[in-house]
């Protein structure tokens, strides 16, 4: 198994889902290596793309609307583009949301990886797929790390859209051939995260309190265990598995699992306080099922793929931490 590193001009790849985290990161890492980036949005004329601009490379991506669960947008969007390259990082992205909006959450995800699937084997069966999979389709690991060989034990609806989004695009890859592979990530955070998501949420208010905001910072089961990564990393990742001779499904992740009251710890130690004088544990943030742990085995993306996680759990809360001060002192300045 090869992996092509050359850049390529003639090659134009289509982000769905560009407007999140993945997606700008990923932008950003294609546009370095000389591709043509068109993204995707729901409605294109209305949304803001704040995360590309705060990257700097709004510009230089083109947009298009596409509802990814209309067989038909999709259709069209692919016709228009003609992409090598499709990264299918699309749908509701949150689980605890995917509890109080489970119809979303499977359509936007399981319908929309098929109406992909389906739309490059009416147009074209040349162009690759990227599937953003999910650790979450693990369940609770315990003590075992998972790799490519685990079984799934889905325990929320977004796990579930996420396992029945796998199977699509390994079911496609068999039947008719397709490049489609799926990346199962474990959590990968970085600045550009919303605060919906426990990690940003818990960051921002450490900071704010190291500020003297005076609040208290609420959070649900801090006994979780997960393998926390670096998002810029991850994408790369995504990228390399694109450019292999025979698509292949990889975990990806940094082999290191840490309890959420570590990452708590190391968020109020990055700005020298203690964090059991201003965190509250608050029943009402419990999800309905959660998982205790999750551990992660990436070997097979380490000697195939030549990939391997740079940043641990602490170095990665430090640059959350880091990233707001500093934008902080700019807007004092």
């Amino acid at each position: 198994m090869s992996i092509d590193n050359a850049a390529s001009t003639a090659k134009t790849a289509l982000i769905c889902g560009v407007s999140g985290q993945d997606g700008a990161y990923l932008a950003q890492l294609l546009l370095s290596k000389g591709y043509r980036v068109v993204g995707t949005s729901r409605d294109a004329q209305i949304s803001s793309f704040a995360n590309l601009d705060r990257l700097g490379i709004r510009a230089r991506i083109e947009v298009a609307s596409m509802a990814i669960n209309d067989f038909r947008s999709v259709l069209n969007v692919l016709a228009k583009f003609r992409p090598d390259e499709i990264y299918n990082l699309a749908g509701q992205s949150s689980v605890g949301l995917s509890f109080d909006q489970p119809v979303e959450t499977l359509e936007s995800i399981s319908v929309g990886t098929l109406n992909l699937l389906e739309g490059i084997r009416f147009l074209d069966t040349r162009i690759k797929l990227y599937n953003a999979g999910s650790s979450e389709c693990f369940g609770d690991t315990g003590d075992t790390p998972a790799d490519e060989c685990t079984p799934f034990r889905p325990r929320s609806p977004y796990a579930v859209a996420k396992a029945a989004a796998f199977w699509e695009v390994a079911n496609y890859r068999d039947a008719y051939g397709l490049f489609a592979c799926s990346g199962i990530l474990f959590n990968h955070e970085s600045p550009l995260r919303p605060e919906r998501f426990v990690t940003q949420k818990i960051v921002r208010a450490a900071c704010r309190i190291a500020a003297g905001s005076g609040e208290r910072l609420q959070l649900g089961n801090l006994d979780i265990h997960r393998d926390w990564g670096w998002a810029p990393e991850y994408v790369d990742a995504m990228h390399r598995m694109m450019q292999v001779d025979k698509a292949e499904d990889f975990v990806i992740a940094t082999g290191h699992t840490h309890a959420l009251k570590d990452f708590v710890a190391a968020a109020f130690e990055a700005v020298d306080l203690d964090w059991k004088a201003h965190v509250d544990v608050n029943a009402n943030l419990m999800r309905p099922t959660d998982l205790r742990f999750n551990r992660a085995n990436p070997e097979r993306a380490t000697s195939r793929l030549g990939w391997r996680a740079g940043k641990a759990m602490r170095e990665v809360v430090t640059a959350m931490v880091q990233e707001i001060t500093s934008r902080r002192a700019e807007r004092l300045a």
